[in-house]
C-alpha cells in the first residue's frame, strides 16, 4: 500500500493541508477551521483531521490511508513542548513531525536554498538559512516586539487619531478617519484599545498603506517609521551572510517599496507557500518510506 504525504499548514484562522505521494506531486488541497495548538489544542486537532480528509477526499484517495500517512505540520507554538506532545500524540497519522509555521514558509519559499524570509503580518519574524544552520530573529510578541508588525502599525494610527484630536498633531485623512469611525469621541477609541488583541490593531494597518498611497502625510511618516524597524532587521540578516530574502506575509508585499534601497537587490520571489513548504519537508524526512505491507 502506498504511504501518502501530508503537509499540514496550521493558524490561528485557518489550517490547510494537502496530500501528496511519495514524490512529493500533491494530489489534493483542502482548508478547515483554526489550528491554534496553544489556546485550543482539541480543535485543532479536529481541524487537521477535517482538512486532511477533505484532501484526500479531493485527491480521489481511500480515506483508510490516513492512518498509514507520514505528516510535517508547520504551527505557532512549536516551541511549546506539552502543546506539541498532547498534540502529537493525538494526530491520526502514523508518524508525524511538527515544526514552526515559520520553517515551513521558508521551505515553500526558498526550497532547498540559502536565503531568509521576513514574515510580515499581525506580527513580524524573520527565519534565515545557511547551509543546514536555521536561525530566528524576532517574533517575541506585540507587548515587547513585532517592531514594523501590522498590530504595531494599527495601534501607531489610533495614538495618532488621538494625537490628532487633542491638536498636538495634525488632523490628515486617515487621522479623520479613525476618528469618525468613533464617532469622534476619543473615549471610544480608549475603550476600544483597551480590550483590543494584536490581530484588532493589525485591522487598521492595511488602511495605512491605502491613505500612504493617495499622499497622506501622516500615513506615510508612520510607515516609514514602521519601515526603519524592518530594515533594521534586515541588515542584521545581510551582516550574518544573507544575499536573498523574500517578504511574506499579509503586508509582505505592501511593504516591497518601503523597504530601504540597500535591500531591494536581495529582494526575490517566493518560489512557493507554506504548504508546498510542509509537503517539500515531509518528502525530506518521511519519502524514502515507499510502502507498507
Amino acid at each position: 500500500m502506498t504511504v501518502y504525504l501530508i503537509g499540514i499548514d496550521g493558524g490561528g484562522t485557518s489550517c490547510r493541508a494537502a496530500v501528496a505521494g511519495p514524490d512529493g506531486r500533491i494530489l489534493g488541497r483542502a482548508q478547515a477551521g483554526p489550528a491554534n495548538i496553544l489556546s485550543d489544542p482539541n480543535t485543532a486537532l479536529d481541524n487537521i483531521a477535517d482538512a486532511t480528509r477533505s484532501a484526500i477526499n479531493a485527491a480521489g484517495l481511500d480515506k483508510h490511508c490516513i492512518a498509514s500517512a507520514r505528516a510535517v505540520l508547520g504551527v505557532a507554538g512549536n516551541n511549546v513542548g506539552d502543546a506539541v506532545h498532547y498534540v502529537k500524540n493525538r494526530l491520526p497519522f502514523a508518524q508525524a513531525e511538527i515544526v514552526s509555521d515559520g520553517l515551513i514558509a521558508l521551505q515553500g519559499a526558498l526550497g532547498d536554498n540559502d536565503g531568509a524570509v521576513a514574515i510580515l503580518g499581525t506580527g513580524t519574524i524573520y527565519i534565515a538559512r545557511q547551509r543546514d544552520t536555521v536561525t530566528y530573529t524576532g517574533g517575541w510578541g506585540f507587548t515587547v516586539g513585532d517592531l514594523g508588525s501590522g498590530a504595531r502599525i494599527g495601534h501607531a494610527l489610533l495614538q495618532e487619531a488621538l494625537l490628532a484630536h487633542d491638536g498636538i498633531h495634525e488632523m490628515s485623512a486617515v487621522s479623520a478617519s479613525v476618528l469618525a469611525e468613533f464617532r469622534n469621541d476619543p473615549r471610544n477609541i480608549v475603550e476600544f484599545a483597551r480590550q483590543a488583541k494584536p490581530g484588532t490593531f493589525g485591522r487598521y494597518a492595511p488602511r495605512v498603506f491605502e491613505h500612504a498611497k493617495q499622499g497622506d502625510s501622516v500615513a506615510t511618516r508612520l510607515l516609514k517609521e514602521a519601515a526603519v524597524s524592518v530594515d533594521e532587521a534586515l541588515d542584521c540578516l545581510v551582516a550574518r551572510g544573507t544575499q536573498k530574502i523574500c517578504l511574506l506575509g499579509g503586508l509582505g508585499p505592501l511593504y516591497s517599496s518601503w523597504i530601504a534601497p540597500r535591500h531591494q537587490n536581495l529582494m526575490a520571489l517566493a518560489e512557493g507557500d507554506a504548504l508546498t513548504g510542509a509537503v517539500a519537508l515531509a518528502v525530506s524526512r518521511f519519502g524514502r518510506l515507499k510502502a507498507v505491507e
